[in-house]
């Protein structure tokens, strides 16, 4: 996708829908929303957050709502564009100039205002990545309580780093100086990389 500047610029790269887009748009724009360019595409923001944008494609145009899934969806108007993996985000879906219901659009889109007031939101959630621990470590941890009791005392990302640093290694004698290495560290409850973190 080619990259714009400005929302004039996104209208008329996608001219097979100018006029669709600019009707949203002048709808949009009787409210609040400020207007800006997000991920190359036409974005409306209340205090900074992202409420809506606007976005065409080859066979149909749409509203996206940052925050669809609180909308009460009265008119049955939105999609999860993509299901399973979408949580917050709905689609309002056009084909033509005539889908586009002015006083429904502007109702969800002040709904969408209001919520954003309200602090509706669905904030992404990062996927944990689970903690692999090597063979080396494992036998390590079994026979000293002590290194076992510290490492469970760390945070899962700092348990990660210890446990890929040995994976690693290629080579077994690598792996057993490196855990030598790293045992005292676990024990004090120092990260990997903690030295470096504080400069």
């Amino acid at each position: 996708m080619k990259k714009v500047y400005s929302v004039e610029e996104y209208i008329e790269t996608n001219p097979h829908y100018e006029e669709e887009l600019r009707l949203l748009r002048d709808i949009i724009n009787t409210t609040e929303l400020e207007e800006t360019v997000k991920w190359s595409m036409p974005t409306y923001c209340l205090n900074g957050k992202n409420v809506l944008g606007i976005g065409a494609f080859k066979q149909h145009f749409c509203l996206w709502f940052h925050q669809g899934v609180f909308l009460k969806d009265e008119h049955n108007l939105l999609i999860n564009a993509q299901e399973n993996k979408t949580k917050a985000l709905r689609q309002m879906r056009f084909e033509t100039k005539a889908d586009i219901n002015k006083t429904a659009v502007l109702t969800y889109v002040k709904e969408a205002i209001e919520n954003q007031r309200l602090g509706k939101e669905i904030k992404p959630t990062r996927k944990v990545k689970d903690v692999v621990i090597p063979e080396e470590l494992k036998t390590a941890l079994q026979s000293n309580t002590t290194l076992d009791t510290s490492f469970n005392a760390l945070t899962p990302g700092k348990q990660r780093e210890y446990c890929e640093y040995i994976s690693e290694a290629k080579r077994e004698a690598t792996k057993l100086s490196r855990l030598e290495k790293i045992t005292p560290m676990i024990i004090q409850g120092i990260g990997l990389h903690d030295k470096y973190k504080n400069c």
